[in-house]
C-alpha cells in the first residue's frame, strides 16, 4: 500500500508533516510518497532530524496557496504538489492521498484529477464530531454550499458506509440537520430530503436539531455544505470556549490546582475527545479513491492519525460498499 501525501499543504508544511509521515511508515508498514520540491524535503529533515529514509518523493515544482482561486488545481497549477500527488492516486501509483492545503482546490482537484465515484452527485466532506457517547459524522462539512435532496441522501449513505466500515458502527442512526424535529419543517430541501431518506438503504430515524448533535442523538449528521460549515465552526469554537474556561476555573487559585490534580485523568480524557488531531482528517466521500483532507493547522499527530485513516479506509473498501447501496436504490 502507498499513501500519497501533499508535503506541502497546511500551515505547519513541510515539518510537521515529514514528522507525522516519518512516524506512521514506521507504525503501519506502509509505503508513503511525499509530494512536493525534494531539495526543500530534505534540507528540512535534515535541519530537523527527521529519518524519511524510507519515505519516496515525488517531485513537485510549486504549491497552491489556500487564497487563491480552487480552479487553478487544474489550470494554472497542475505542476503544485497537490495535483502531482492526485494525478499519482488517479494514475494509479497511489492508493490514498492526504492534505491539509486549500480545501476548494482539494474538492475540485478530487472531482476532476481523481473522479467521483459512479453514480455520485458530488462529493462530500465527512467530518468527525465529538459527542456525549461515540463520535458522530457530519456531512457535507464544507464541499457543495447548494445541495439538492439526492445529493443529501447519497451524503446519507456514504456516512452511513463509512461509519459502519470504519467506526464499527452496526446500522449507524441518520439525522436530518433541521429548525425543528417534525416531519412538516424546514426549507423545500428539508421537506423533500425527509421523504427521500425514509425510503433510502439507510437507518434514518428523523430530523435533529443542532442542539441534539452533541448529546449523540445520532450516527450520521447530514446537511448541505453551507450550514455544515457552520455548524462544524461553531463546534469548534465552543470546544476552544470550553477548555479555555475549564483551564481558568482549575488555575485560578491554589485550591483550584489541588482540585485539577485530582480529576487530571478525566481532564485528560476530555481534551483527548475533543481534538481533531485524534481523527487525522475528514474524509473526502464520493471520489473514486481515498482522498484525505486534513485539517490546515495539523501538526505531526494529526498527519499520523490522516495517514492511518488512508489506510483504513483503503483496507475496508469503503468505496465499494457505497457503490452497493446505490446500486441497490437503482433495483428498488
Amino acid at each position: 500500500m502507498n499513501i500519497v501525501i501533499d508535503a506541502f499543504g497546511g500551515d505547519n508544511a513541510p515539518l510537521e508533516v515529514l514528522k507525522g509521515a516519518s512516524q506512521a511508515q514506521a507504525d503501519f508498514d506502509i509505503d508513503i510518497t511525499l509530494v512536493g520540491d525534494e531539495a526543500t524535503i530534505k534540507k528540512c529533515a535534515e535541519d530537523n532530524s527527521v529519518d524519511i529514509s524510507k519515505l519516496r518523493i515525488k517531485q513537485a515544482d510549486t504549491v497552491i496557496d489556500v487564497c487563491e482561486e480552487p480552479t487553478n488545481v487544474i489550470k494554472s497549477k497542475k505542476d503544485c504538489s497537490m495535483a502531482v500527488g492526485m494525478k499519482m492516486l488517479a494514475d494509479g501509483e497511489g492508493d490514498a492521498f492526504v492534505s491539509a492545503g486549500s480545501t476548494g482546490a482539494l474538492v475540485v482537484g478530487a472531482t476532476f484529477i481523481v473522479k467521483r465515484q459512479k453514480g455520485i452527485k458530488r462529493p462530500a466532506l465527512a467530518t468527525i464530531l465529538p459527542t456525549s457517547g461515540a463520535p458522530a459524522m457530519l456531512l457535507d462539512s464544507g464541499a457543495n454550499a447548494d445541495c439538492r435532496p439526492e445529493m443529501l441522501v447519497q451524503f446519507a449513505i456514504m456516512g452511513s458506509a463509512y461509519m459502519n466500515k470504519i467506526l464499527g458502527v452496526e446500522s449507524p442512526k441518520v439525522g436530518l440537520v433541521n429548525i425543528g424535529s417534525e416531519e412538516s419543517k424546514g426549507r423545500e430541501l428539508e421537506l423533500e430530503t425527509y421523504q427521500q431518506l425514509k425510503v433510502a438503504p439507510v437507518n434514518f430515524t428523523g430530523n435533529i436539531e443542532a442542539r441534539q448533535i452533541p448529546m449523540g442523538d445520532c450516527d450520521v449528521v447530514v446537511t448541505d455544505g453551507f450550514s455544515g460549515n457552520l455548524l462544524l465552526k461553531l463546534y469548534e469554537g465552543m470546544a476552544k470556549f470550553f477548555a479555555g474556561e475549564l483551564k481558568g476555573m482549575l488555575t485560578a487559585n491554589f485550591k483550584s490546582k489541588i482540585a485539577a490534580l485530582l480529576v487530571l485523568k478525566n481532564i485528560k480524557i476530555f481534551r483527548k475527545k475533543v481534538d481533531y488531531s485524534e481523527y487525522g482528517g475528514a474524509p473526502l466521500l464520493g471520489t473514486a479513491k481515498p482522498v484525505i483532507k486534513a485539517h490546515g493547522s495539523s501538526n505531526a499527530k494529526a498527519f499520523y492519525n490522516a495517514i492511518r485513516q488512508a489506510k483504513l479506509f483503503t483496507e475496508t473498501n469503503v468505496i465499494d460498499e457505497i457503490s452497493n447501496a446505490l446500486q441497490s436504490m437503482k433495483q428498488e
